[in-house]
C-alpha cells in the first residue's frame, strides 16, 4: 500500500512558480478564490462565507498535511513568494490503488499565461516520482474548456463522461474524468 511522508513539506519550484505550504497569511486571497463567482463557475461548491471559514479551511489543510494525508500547495510567483495566486493539490488519494486526484484553482488575473500547466506538470512529476502514484485523475465540469485543454496538454486523457451526476443548487450537471498513467 502507498505510504505518504510530507515531512518536511515538499516545496516545489518551476521556471516561474514556487509551490509552497499554505499559511494563514494567504487567507484574503484564498477567500477570493473560494468565493468569487467567476472562479467558482465550474466548481460545484458554495462560496466561502467569510475569512474565518477560510482560516478554518487553511488549518484543516495544515492538519491534513501534518498527518500525511495529502499534499496541498499554495501557488506563488517565484519573485513574489508570499503572494498567493492559486492552489494545487493531490487529494482523494486511494492508497490501495496508488491513485490520487488532482485539484487546482488559479486567480483570474493569471489565467491564459501557462502558469497552471507549469504547476500541474511539477505536481505530476512529484506525484509519480516521490509519492509513487500509478495514476492521477482530475474530475472536471466538461464545459470548463480551459481546464480540459490544460489537462490534455500535459497528457491526461478523457476516461469517462457522466451525465447529470452532480447535483448543485437544485440542478444536475455533467462531470468528466481525465486520467494520466505513470509510464516510468
Amino acid at each position: 500500500m502507498l505510504t505518504i511522508n510530507l515531512t518536511p513539506f515538499p516545496q516545489l519550484e518551476t521556471n516561474r512558480l514556487l509551490l509552497r505550504q499554505l499559511k494563514e497569511e494567504d487567507a484574503d486571497v484564498l477567500f477570493f478564490l473560494r468565493s468569487d463567482a467567476q472562479v467558482l463557475k465550474y466548481i460545484f461548491r458554495e462560496p466561502a462565507s467569510g475569512k474565518e471559514e477560510v482560516i478554518g479551511f487553511i488549518q484543516a489543510i495544515q492538519q491534513a498535511v501534518s498527518s500525511n494525508e495529502n499534499p496541498y500547495w499554495a501557488i506563488a510567483l517565484k519573485d513574489k513568494p508570499d503572494e498567493l495566486i492559486g492552489t494545487i493539490c493531490i487529494w482523494n488519494i486511494r492508497r490501495e490503488h496508488y491513485r490520487g486526484e488532482l485539484g487546482y484553482v488559479l486567480h483570474p488575473h493569471y489565467w491564459s499565461k501557462g502558469l497552471m500547466k507549469e504547476a500541474i506538470q511539477k505536481v505530476i512529476e512529484y506525484g509519480f516520482d516521490q509519492l509513487h502514484l500509478h495514476s492521477m485523475e482530475a474530475v472536471v465540469d466538461p464545459r470548463n474548456l480551459a481546464s480540459v485543454k490544460t489537462l490534455e496538454s500535459v497528457g491526461f486523457v478523457k476516461e469517462a463522461h457522466f451525465k447529470e451526476d452532480a447535483l448543485f443548487k437544485g440542478q444536475f450537471y455533467d462531470t468528466a474524468v481525465y486520467s494520466l498513467l505513470n509510464k516510468k
